[in-house]
């Protein structure tokens, strides 16, 4: 009698044993994040080459479809072996734009500066300076600046000054040339000394006196 209750009580454990094992499986517990991040590696995502095209925004385009892949994008026809984009000859951006769009085929700019820059100096268009005596400018609607330098013309003396914030030189005296290391006003004769009396050439202001000797007024003795 023990031993047949002996041989039940085996029994029964191996039966709990096997409900044990079969109630608890891995199903039962949630994959971590190792396991999660495996099976996303494993996803397998649509082919379509030669069968269509997809734009940025994952539309699917058939064979010979027209579309444009993004907002930025030139248009584009669907190929076997994928899009066939167009290239157009876009118009060049002036080097003077603040602002560019790329909302299309080719980029556009949608401001250019109002203004135009010299010497460290903002100028605004059709405006008129002089950044110094000899220099008047402009500033062009092509924000370039065109400035005239004036020529001055060859005063007519041998001492001008330069008179502040005047471009060209004056002469204050009048004008005059050189008899030797002396100046003479023009327009008269001018003894320099005993012996010679000296005059300047009419117009040639820069060069020398004209001189001519006369009797020499010596000293009278007793």
């Amino acid at each position: 009698m023990a031993l047949h209750i002996h041989e039940a009580c085996i029994l029964l454990l191996v039966i709990l044993g096997l409900v044990t094992s079969a109630a608890i499986s891995h199903e039962d517990y949630p994959a971590d994040e190792g396991d999660q991040a495996s099976s996303n590696d494993n996803l397998i995502f649509d082919d379509y080459r030669g069968k269509g095209c997809v734009d940025d925004s994952g539309f699917v385009y058939k064979l010979g479809e027209r579309f444009f892949p993004g907002h930025s994008n030139c248009p584009c026809v669907c190929a076997l072996d994928g899009p066939v984009c167009d290239q157009p000859e876009c118009p060049k951006i002036h080097p003077k734009c603040t602002k560019v769009e790329h909302n299309g085929c080719c980029p556009e700019c949608k401001e250019v500066k109002n203004f135009c820059e010299y010497h460290g100096k903002n100028y605004k268009i059709l405006e008129e300076f002089k950044p110094s005596p000899c220099e008047w400018c402009r500033c062009e609607p092509s924000n370039e600046v065109h400035c005239v330098v004036a020529d001055c013309a060859v005063p007519e003396c041998v001492n001008p000054v330069y008179e502040p914030e005047q471009c060209c030189p004056v002469c204050k005296n009048g004008p005059n040339c050189f008899a030797g290391t002396t100046i003479i006003p023009a327009g008269i004769e001018v003894k320099v000394d005993e012996c010679n009396i000296c005059h300047c050439h009419n117009g040639d202001w820069w060069k020398p006196a004209q001189c001519s000797k006369r009797e020499c007024q010596g000293k009278q003795t007793v």
